[in-house]
Order: C-alpha cells, then sequence, then structure tokens
C-alpha cells in the first residue's frame, strides 16, 4: 500500500460545474452541497453549477473551492479507510486541509473562508490592489527587483512560491504594471497581471489578518488526526494555537507551496490532491512523486487505483 499526502487547491482553480458531477452521481455529495447551503444561505449549486459572476468573487470563490474540496475528500473516506501521512493546501487549500485532519467541520470551514474573503476585499476595496505572475526567473532576482521597487515606495512583494522559475507577486497594480518592464528586462519569460481585485500574502492584508484571529478562535478545534504543513514555514503543525498563529500570518506572508513540498515528499509515494487539478500540474514542476486529481467519480476511482497498484 502506498504512502499518501492529500493536497488542497487554492484560488483560482474555480470554474463553471465545479462540483457537479458529484452532485449528480453521490446522494453523499448531494446531501453535503444541499446541506451547506441552506445552513450557510448561499446557493451552491447556482453559484457553481450555473454562469455566475458571483463565483469570481472572493467571498464566495474561497467557500466554493473549500466545499468541493471537501465533498471530494468524503467520497474518498466512503470509499477506502487509507488515512495520509499529512495535508497540505495552496493558500486557501489550507482551510481544506484543516476539514481534512479534522480542526474544521465543513460547515465551519465555508463560514470562515466566506470571512475570509469579505475581509481581504474590504482591506483592498480603497486600493488598486492586484496580483502578477512572473515566470522565467529564480527567486532571488525576483525578491531582488522587489526589495529595490520597494525602496523607491513602491508596494509590490513576492506572495507564492509555487515551482521553480513561477512566482506570483501582489500589491498596488498601478506598482505592479509598473514593474512588468522591469521583470521583462530581467529576463522574464512572462510577466503578467491576474483577474484578482485583492493582493494575498502580502502586508496590505495586515487587517483582515487581524480580524480572522477571531473566527479562528471559535471555529478551529485541537482535533488534528495529522499534521498540516504550514504555508508560512513549510514544516507541520497540529495544534490549535499554532494554526491560528500561522493561518494570521498566511494572509501577509508568502505561500511557500514548493517548499512545502520538496520538504515532504520522500516521505510519501503519492499526492492526491482533491477538489481540482491545478496543483497536479504545479507538483510536475517540482517533485518526481507522482500527483493524481480528484475532481469527479471516474478521477476518484482512479486515484484509489493509484493507491492500490
Amino acid at each position: 500500500m502506498k504512502k499518501i499526502a492529500f493536497i488542497f487547491p487554492g484560488q483560482g482553480s474555480q470554474k463553471k460545474g465545479m462540483g457537479e458531477d458529484f452532485y449528480n452521481n453521490s446522494d453523499l455529495a448531494k446531501e453535503i452541497i444541499d446541506s451547506i447551503s441552506e445552513k450557510s444561505g448561499i446557493d451552491f449549486k447556482k453559484l457553481m453549477f450555473e454562469d455566475s459572476e458571483e463565483l469570481g468573487k472572493t467571498e464566495f470563490t474561497q467557500p466554493s473551492i473549500l466545499l468541493v474540496s471537501s465533498v471530494a475528500l468524503a467520497l474518498f473516506n466512503q470509499k477506502t479507510d487509507i488515512k495520509p501521512e499529512f495535508v497540505l493546501g495552496h493558500s486557501l487549500g489550507e482551510f481544506s486541509a484543516l476539514v481534512a485532519t479534522g480542526a474544521l467541520s465543513v460547515e465551519d470551514g465555508v463560514s470562515l473562508v466566506n470571512q475570509r474573503g469579505k475581509f481581504m476585499q474590504e482591506d483592498c476595496s480603497n486600493i488598486e490592489a492586484g496580483m502578477m505572475v512572473v515566470l522565467g526567473l529564480s527567486d532571488e532576482v525576483v525578491e531582488k527587483i522587489c526589495e529595490d521597487a520597494r525602496l523607491k515606495s513602491k508596494q509590490v512583494w513576492a506572495a507564492n512560491y509555487n515551482s521553480d522559475g513561477q512566482i506570483v507577486v501582489a500589491g498596488l497594480k498601478p506598482d505592479l504594471k509598473e514593474m512588468e518592464s522591469v521583470f521583462k528586462d530581467a529576463g522574464a519569460k512572462r510577466a503578467m497581471l491576474l483577474d484578482m481585485s485583492v493582493a494575498s500574502h502580502c502586508p496590505l492584508l495586515k487587517n483582515a489578518s487581524e480580524k480572522l484571529s477571531k473566527e479562528l478562535d471559535e471555529k478551529l478545534s485541537d482535533s488534528f488526526e495529522v499534521s498540516v504543513i504550514s504555508n508560512v514555514t513549510a514544516s507541520g503543525y497540529n495544534t490549535k494555537e499554532e494554526a491560528m498563529k500561522l493561518l494570521k500570518e498566511q494572509l501577509i506572508k508568502p505561500v511557500k507551496y514548493k517548499q512545502s513540498i520538496s520538504n515532504h515528499d520522500a516521505e510519501i509515494d503519492l499526492f492526491i490532491e482533491l477538489g481540482g487539478a491545478v496543483l497536479k500540474g504545479i507538483n510536475r514542476k517540482i517533485t518526481k512523486v507522482t500527483t493524481v486529481s480528484v475532481t469527479d467519480m471516474k478521477s476518484l476511482e482512479a486515484a484509489i487505483e493509484a493507491i492500490n497498484s
């Protein structure tokens, strides 16, 4: 039997139809989505299965992704009693990982990240915030360019370390636009603004980080079945106290995703991405350990076969 780790996608993995195959083909999935829709007051069927501009709004994007990941997790657990060695997520996905380890219920997770999304949007509502993906430069070069820009009163920070040669930068959109030519002059293959109205994982979200503290205290428990790998430290934690500290910091510090994978891939034989397929592509650039994605009933069966093969 292979040793596995669960990984969970973050914002950017959302799309129309997410979770629909689960809903149409599983009584358990239908029960979870209908129940959470009723309890949260958010019509997730309409939000995820139909054309909806709301799905692109951070306060709805985040709970939708967490819900689909949680459904994929529940269906996986329904079919097998195999437990992961550890769990981790990319940004928002760290909250899905907390659901997987038992420290957060699906209902509380949906409520928590709905509030998290609102707090993030509030912090960025009066500024032109944004994010930019930079391809083809080393971490050190991107960090130095951002540091030099901040010395000139620009507000830009390295925010997501996705893989070697792929970093996302966050900050004020006018400053990011000016940085595009700087990155390209330094040798970047691409520097492209993303379709986002928030600047995640940088000091612009300081107020959101503070507001999140109360929500975390109310909703997190100390019931950790396995360790969660922190986006902030790329190391594991398994207590509510650590979770509260690290999840507050996560909003204002960069996501060390590639470091999280490379620090722990020797411990397992297979990564299983629950609820999306974005991380599967990123992982190919980081690790030789295979990643399989669970996005519908067919891929769920394939993932279980991959464990047993």
